[in-house]
This record gives structure tokens, C-alpha cells and sequence, in this order.
């Protein structure tokens, strides 16, 4: 599949902001005070292998991605059977886990990790992205997946106060540029502001 230039632009604007924010977060774990050289080197690298496996599942999930839409192109778009093997799986991966991590093979029916994916917020959401393989590429969904991770980071950076620099800001700057740019919303803004300029005046 072939992209035009501005699609590959707003990628890469997408991704240098993401790994703006995530520079600059990395530099603040590095350099903070309150832990002694051997802990801060600990924290930093326990910070690296959290980074590694977001970014491994964000690979295996675009993977996926392509995966889904190959199966849909062939046997038709059906999001509620590809939302049900999915629940399934997940139900069924955590019949043999404690959720307090305790020993033991069966993990109470009254637990919250037995059926994360039936609770109504994020059974909307996970539904909402099923529905959206159907409608749009694979990247298109990548993209709004990605997107949807960074609010939460960006969220997270806020709510829980921390130091939030004007790099992070032009990280954030970056991705939303991007975002619209991929979305091409300024060729919908231009017929628009056209029809608005040509309205009738009122007397």
C-alpha cells in the first residue's frame, strides 16, 4: 500500500512528537533528586523496559491491524464475531490468575481482572475500535489507537502533576499537527470557509 506525501509527513510528525515527550520524560527519571545514583540507574532501567513493551505492543497491535483488514477484505466485516473471540480470549486467560497475586489456579468470579472487557466503559471503547477496522485502514487505526494513548499520557502527566516543560508542549504540538494533517481536515475547512465568505450579508 502506497501513501501520498503529506500521509507519510503527518506520520513522521506524530512520531517525533511521541518520542519527544518520551525523551524529555526519560531525562526527568534520569535527573531526579529524591533517589540516590543506584536506585535512579534502577528506576531508569525498569522506565526502558516499560517504553520496550509499549512499543513491541503497539508493533504486534499494528500487525494486527493488517491482519484484521486482510480478514475482513476476505470474509466480510464482521466486528461483533472479531469482538467476541477477543473477549473470549481474555476471559478465558485469566481463569488461571489470581488478581490479589496470590498462589493459587482459580481467580474469583467476584475479581475485576476476570471480565475487564464487560464493564460498559471499556466494552464501548474496545467495541468502538473493532467497529473502526471495519471502516477504515489499518493505519487509520493505528493511528487513532496511538492517538488515544498519548491523550492518556498527556492526562496522566497532568492529573498527577508532573513536570510538564515546553518540550512536552511542542511534542503535543506535533502530534496533533499530524494528526490533522493525516485526517486532511484543511481540505474539508477550505469549501467551507468558501461557502461561509459567499453567505448573503443582512441588510
Amino acid at each position: 500500500r502506497r501513501y501520498s506525501v503529506s500521509k507519510y509527513t503527518s506520520i513522521a510528525l506524530v512520531s517525533l512528537g511521541i518520542f519527544t515527550c518520551t525523551f524529555m520524560s526519560a531525562k526527568q527519571v534520569a535527573s531526579d533528586s529524591s533517589l540516590n545514583k543506584e536506585d535512579g540507574l534502577q528506576v531508569f532501567l525498569w522506565w526502558l523496559l516499560g517504553i520496550a513493551a509499549l512499543t513491541f505492543a503497539l508493533l504486534m497491535s499494528a500487525r494486527m491491524g493488517i491482519f484484521q483488514e486482510t480478514l475482513y477484505k476476505q470474509f466480510g466485516k464482521h466486528s461483533k464475531e472479531a469482538l467476541f473471540y477477543n473477549v473470549s480470549h481474555h476471559v478465558f486467560s485469566v481463569v488461571f490468575y489470581w488478581a490479589d497475586g496470590t498462589a493459587g489456579l482459580w481467580c474469583p468470579p467476584s475479581s475485576p481482572a476476570v471480565f475487564p472487557y464487560l464493564r460498559p466503559p471499556r466494552y464501548v471503547c474496545i467495541r468502538g475500535v473493532f467497529i473502526l477496522t471495519t471502516e477504515c485502514t489499518s493505519l487509520t487505526v493505528t493511528l487513532v489507537v496511538t492517538l488515544r494513548k498519548f491523550v492518556s499520557l498527556i492526562f496522566s502527566i497532568l492529573y498527577f502533576r508532573n513536570p510538564f516543560t515546553a518540550w512536552h508542549w511542542l511534542g503535543t504540538a506535533f502530534v496533533f499537527v499530524g494528526t490533522l494533517m493525516y485526517t486532511e481536515v484543511w481540505n474539508s475547512l477550505g469549501p467551507f470557509l468558501a461557502r461561509w465568505r459567499k453567505r448573503p450579508k443582512a441588510e
